[in-house]
């Protein structure tokens, strides 16, 4: 109970019915605090959007373009982002072992110039930070970790590249070439190419996304036997010391954006299911073909619990009754996960599942988004919600994003403390 309740039996003497009346007050009092903690959740809340760089999914529109052209666009997309009445954007800026800003680590990205290491002519990331805040929305660096290519040749990565440099470094696997999680001096190294844009610019956040380890691909073996050899001793088997590669890369991650600058958020937005049930009686009543704990070696629940991370966006990228991964019930796990912990819930949705071709019926309906909204807003460990992709955001083709801002979104929003 409350202070008033409290107040109420220490005054017992003056008799049971004042006692009721102290009880009731404290009831009612409760509620009114419930409502008014409602209400400031919705005052504070999350709204962001994933704006993709990566083979240009979502900007720039094209490689090459004069710089002009590209600032105009980006300003666009933050324009936007106002009118919808988010607060957010998680800006891709080191898609492929590259950067959007003058990096002492890593090359230009190709995907502003066309030409890996080519300089565009500006600093994307300084504009970005600015025009975001003069917008009054929270700007967070969406960092890729370990993927280097879109293929599979080292030769076509410019000369300077820290994969030609070090080439014992990489890895080949379907199609792609990673850096090895498994080097603890690739970790470092990755950890301090990040650091970098941390230290030089005034993000928000920094934020990875779901690619640890990569997906598997059948047929195919991610090998790593000779990092396995050399720092696997005293695992009892390769998946354990994966997951331990992963593991010390978030920890180690979160100490040293802290150690840099207090206020930087430390986010994930994992593939949303850890494990299934049937695994694992702490999952998720799920069936996935992919579970993030067996199959990328990431331990998500483990990073909430031991609170490694500020925030985390699982990407529920299902609609509600889905048989195998129902919205519905993924959204209650994450937030049973969360609870007791200080790691905010963002859930991340599939905008761009929303009136697409061969997605099933509910997808077809524009209101299945704000009816995820609606149901994140009955559990008050959910604190908002991210928007996959920012192209959809713009051109909104069903009306989804519309109908979420009609139902839930009358004003903007302040992001979470």
């Amino acid at each position: 109970m409350g202070r008033i309740s409290r107040r109420g039996f220490t005054a017992a003497a003056a008799g049971a019915m004042s006692v009721m009346l102290a009880t009731g007050e404290a009831r009612a009092r409760n509620r009114a605090a419930e409502d008014v903690d409602g209400e400031a959740r919705r005052k504070r809340e999350f709204r962001g959007m994933w704006t993709a760089t990566v083979v240009n999914i979502d900007w720039p529109s094209k490689p090459g373009l004069a710089p002009e052209v590209q600032r105009a666009e980006l300003l666009a997309l933050f324009d936007t982002a106002v009118a919808r009445r988010l607060n957010a954007v998680i800006l891709q800026i080191r898609p492929t072992a590259d950067a959007f800003w003058p990096s002492p680590y890593e090359p230009w990205s190709e995907y502003l110039t066309g030409t890996q290491g080519k300089h565009p002519g500006w600093d994307p990331l300084a504009f970005a930070v600015r025009e975001a805040h003069k917008r009054r929305l929270e700007l967070h660096g969406w960092f890729n970790p370990y993927r280097v290519a879109n293929h599979t040749d080292p030769a076509r990565l410019v000369a300077t590249h820290p994969a030609r440099q070090h080439p014992d470094w990489v890895l080949p696997y379907g199609g792609k070439l990673y850096y090895n999680p498994g080097l603890p001096e690739v970790r470092r190294f990755v950890q301090d190419a990040i650091l970098d844009a941390v230290t030089r610019y005034d993000l928000d956040g920094v934020h990875f996304d779901d690619y640890f380890y990569p997906y598997p691909v059948a047929g195919q073996t991610f090998d790593d036997t000779a990092a396995f050899e050399r720092y696997g001793t005293g695992f009892p088997d390769r998946a354990a010391w994966r997951r331990d590669n992963i593991d010390r890369l978030v920890q180690e991650m979160g100490v040293r954006i802290k150690g840099r600058k207090q206020h930087v958020k430390f986010g994930i937005s994992p593939f949303a299911i850890w494990r299934n049930r049937a695994t694992d009686p702490l999952g998720s009543d799920t069936r996935a073909g992919v579970q993030t704990y067996d199959d990328l070696h990431a331990d998500t629940r483990r990073w909430v619990r031991e609170e490694w991370i500020d925030y985390i966006v699982p990407q529920i990228y299902w609609h509600i009754g889905f048989a195998a991964a129902d919205y519905a019930k993924l959204l209650p796990w994450w937030a049973e996960t969360v609870r007791g912990t200080d790691v905010h819930l963002y859930i991340g949705e599939a905008l761009y599942k929303a009136g697409a071709p061969g997605q099933p019926a509910p997808w077809q309906d524009p209101a299945e988004l704000s009816r995820h909204v609606a149901l994140g807003r009955s559990r008050p460990e959910v604190r908002g919600n991210v928007y996959f992709s920012t192209k959809q955001v713009v051109a909104d083709p069903v009306g989804a994003m519309a109908r979420v801002i009609a139902d839930h979104y009358p004003d903007r929003a302040r992001p979470p403390r």
